[in-house]
């Protein structure tokens, strides 16, 4: 069964609201036993860094997770901060992440940044896919999302990036690496852009 990991630091009940929208079975939980048996992962988070590691690390689900997603290949989608710390690190705190994908989160540049444009970066923006990728079937033209962050991830390789948007500059907005992907934004307040992005993680990898 598709699985929420619930380790205290994100929106739970509004991606439960999506997945039941578009008629899909899902559970959440933070028992090892449960992440251990799902078919597939959300790793969701709102908040910071390293409280979000804190609250992983706290909970005894790294090890799971690890051996789930790694040694398992199990697919996993990170939203938000859950798409964040599956990197290696942040600017944001000290803690290590969980390193799944060769890369770091970093602040936006200010100095690239336009009069207009804040941190936090809050609200819609275009997303653009570069890859052809089940996660953003159907999703290639005029995509929309809902962002709220003040840091974003900066890959090692740009093979593994799925999608970009803009503030002030281009940044990732997406990230793939086989069976792990991540999105910096909502799709779970994104509209019907979120609603197929969702069934889509749920069609090809639930």
């Amino acid at each position: 069964m598709l699985t929420i990991v619930d380790y205290g630091c994100g929106n739970l009940g509004s991606i439960v609201n999506m997945f039941k929208k578009i008629g899909v079975e899902c559970r959440v939980s933070g028992e090892p036993k449960e992440i251990l048996s799902a078919t597939s992962l959300i790793l969701p988070g709102v908040g910071a860094f390293d409280h979000g590691m804190h609250e992983l690390t706290r909970r005894g689900l790294i090890e799971t997770l690890n051996k789930k997603v790694l040694d398992g290949n199990t697919p996993l989608l990170g939203i938000c901060l859950g798409a964040q710390l599956i990197c290696r690190g942040s600017e944001e705190g000290v803690s290590k992440g969980l390193g799944w994908i060769d890369a770091d989160v970093i602040c936006f540049d200010k100095s690239k940044l336009g009069p207009n444009d804040k941190i936090p970066n809050m609200g819609w923006h275009d997303v653009n896919p570069l890859l052809s990728h089940p996660l953003f079937f159907g999703l290639e033209k005029e995509s929309r999302f809902y962002f709220v962050h003040s840091f974003h991830i900066h890959c090692d390789n740009n093979l593994d990036v799925l999608a970009t948007a803009r503030h002030g500059a281009c940044y990732n907005a997406a990230v793939s690496r086989g069976n792990i992907m991540g999105v910096q934004f909502h799709p779970e307040k994104s509209h019907k852009f979120g609603l197929k992005l969702l069934t889509n993680f749920a069609s090809n990898y639930g």
